[in-house]
């Protein structure tokens, strides 16, 4: 038996074994061998390259008709379909090991959120921070201005570039882990981008905060100077996908200081620095400011997370909009737990009703002077929200805030809960106009048909658990007193005839006129069984 794995070779080696036997058979001039002796000359071959195929070839000689006979055997063998598999499992299985999702905070904005929403609110239109846009074409730009930031950096402080590369290379890693999925860059390049991007945060807070002109600037530079730029800037170094670690930040700052322990001081220079799109025009007093600035990393109530060195400047500015007291504790509106069933639905994100019918069930609505946007107050059918200032960065503020409070596990959803009860106040242009009436909303878009169209795309395909809302025991509140009647018996009342002066006249001398009928009815019917004697 002749196992052979080539075709080609088996053709030669007959072809061989052919001729020797006939050239052996004419020169000893001896019969034809007989079965038997074919038999016992049977020789197994094997290749010792790897097969190509799944078949093995096995030779017999015939010595009868001194024919070969190929007989094919099926060798068990996986197909590459199986193969395949195994290894995506295999790389699945790796990449599994070599991820920490525990690190994880700057995330690219789910496809979900990203297509009901306006790109140019998640995506920088002059400036890349961090890897996901990193090299983009129309980004490019910049980037000039941000060598030409790095070197005056090192000028000012007489310092060698390698300190800031050495330095943040022994945090590559840790960094890395922050980022959502594998990063392409390679080791060098991931570490200049680090440096490069963090000195130009840096220099930029820093001269938001005492002065471009004291870091060296000239007064017409093209961005460092706080000119219109400057807020486009604003707006693309608040999205979630143009984040640098905060640690990075406070490394680079230490060794800009010569002070390594320079934690919390790159957060009250955010705070600082994005001031401008806070979503209120009320002024943030003095003592408040101190409190907060005193209060970043040390683990007070109005900071949601517990480890600040792994986050970024957008959960700073976001914790720096929720400083606040204790909130009111959710209430459960529904038997089944919050977190059993985390799914997008449109019946459960409804807190309450819109402005409009509200005010017929006799809800009035009141400013109130707070520079806490989200804190709202409800009392004796009185409801007092803050003013709330909605300009062009207040869309792309919104939607990144969201994009974070939907995707980091750790955060809670305070910014989504304010959104979808404002959106359910908005139905219309004429809920718009009647909170700009009072003093609730101050916008500066085109029309109230632009802010009733903005609320109501924000939050279209939102997870949201109503049960999870520090709003959900007001709005428990509100609905209660919309359901009773009588509330909407007196709302009507004075709707209909208490609206204006000419009304209430009306309303008088209609029932001057009725006390008059009756009293003359009564008088008839009185003289007629009682006549005078």
């Amino acid at each position: 038996m002749v196992a052979v794995f080539n075709k080609e070779l088996l053709s030669w080696y007959l072809i061989t074994l052919k001729l020797r036997e006939t050239v052996e058979a004419a020169a000893s001039g001896s019969p034809k061998p007989n079965r038997d002796q074919a038999s016992a000359r049977s020789i197994e071959w094997t290749d010792q390259k790897q097969p190509s195929d799944s078949l093995k070839i096995v030779i017999k000689e015939d010595g009868k008709d001194n024919g070969v006979k190929v007989e094919e055997e099926a060798i068990p063998q996986e197909s590459e379909w199986v193969i395949s598999i195994k290894e995506k499992l295999e790389q699945a299985r790796q990449d599994d090991l070599a991820s920490s999702w525990t690190k994880l905070c700057i995330y690219r904005i789910p496809h979900s959120l990203r297509d009901q929403g306006d790109e140019k609110a998640f995506v920088p239109q002059m400036v890349s921070l961090g890897p996901y846009h990193h090299g983009k074409r129309r980004l490019r730009p910049m980037d000039r201005h941000k060598w030409r930031c790095l070197q005056r950096i090192l000028k000012r402080t007489n310092q060698d570039i390698n300190l800031y590369l050495d330095s943040i290379k022994e945090f590559e890693e840790k960094a890395r882990e922050c980022y959502e999925g594998p990063i392409s860059l390679g080791s060098n390049e991931f570490v200049e981008m680090m440096v490069l991007d963090g000195c130009f945060i840096l220099e930029l807070f820093q001269g938001a905060a005492g002065g471009f002109k004291q870091l060296g600037y000239s007064r017409n530079d093209p961005v460092f100077a706080m000119r219109g730029s400057m807020h486009s800037i604003q707006r693309d170094m608040i999205m979630l996908e143009n984040q640098i670690p905060l640690f990075i930040l406070d490394e680079l700052l230490g060794l800009q200081l010569g002070n390594p322990d320079q934690k919390g001081l790159v957060s009250k220079l955010t705070i600082r620095f994005f001031d401008p799109l806070m979503p209120t025009d009320e002024p943030l007093r003095k003592t408040d400011m101190n409190k907060l600035e005193s209060s970043l990393g040390h683990g007070n109530i109005f900071d949601p997370l517990s480890d600040q060195s792994e986050l970024h400047c957008l959960d700073v500015f976001r914790r720096s909009l929720l400083r606040s007291g204790p909130k009111p504790v959710p209430r459960i509106w529904f038997r089944k737990s919050s977190h059993s069933n985390r799914v997008a639905d449109k019946r459960r994100q409804q807190l309450i009703h819109c402005v409009s019918e509200l005010r017929e069930a006799g809800i009035k609505f009141k400013k109130r002077k707070t520079d806490r946007f989200w804190d709202i107050k409800f009392k004796n059918g009185v409801l007092s929200i803050p003013r709330l200032l909605i300009h062009d960065g207040t869309k792309s503020l919104f939607l990144n805030l969201i994009a974070f409070e939907q995707c980091h596990l750790d955060c809670g959803n305070d910014i989504t809960s304010y959104v979808i009860f404002t959106d359910n106040l908005i139905n219309s242009s004429e809920d718009v106009g009647y909170l700009h009436y009072c003093g609730i909303i101050e916008h500066w878009l085109g029309s109230d048909d632009e802010v009733a169209d903005l609320f109501n795309r924000l939050c279209q395909e939102v997870v949201f658990d109503i049960n999870d809302s520090y709003l959900s025991q007001l709005s428990e509140e509100i609905n209660h007193y919309y359901d009773h009647k009588w509330n909407t018996w007196k709302a009507s009342l004075r709707h209909n005839y208490f609206s204006n002066p000419w009304a209430i006249i009306s309303l008088v001398a209609g029932v001057v006129l009725l006390l008059l009928t009756f009293a003359q009815t009564f008088y008839g019917v009185y003289a007629y069984y009682r006549p005078s004697s």
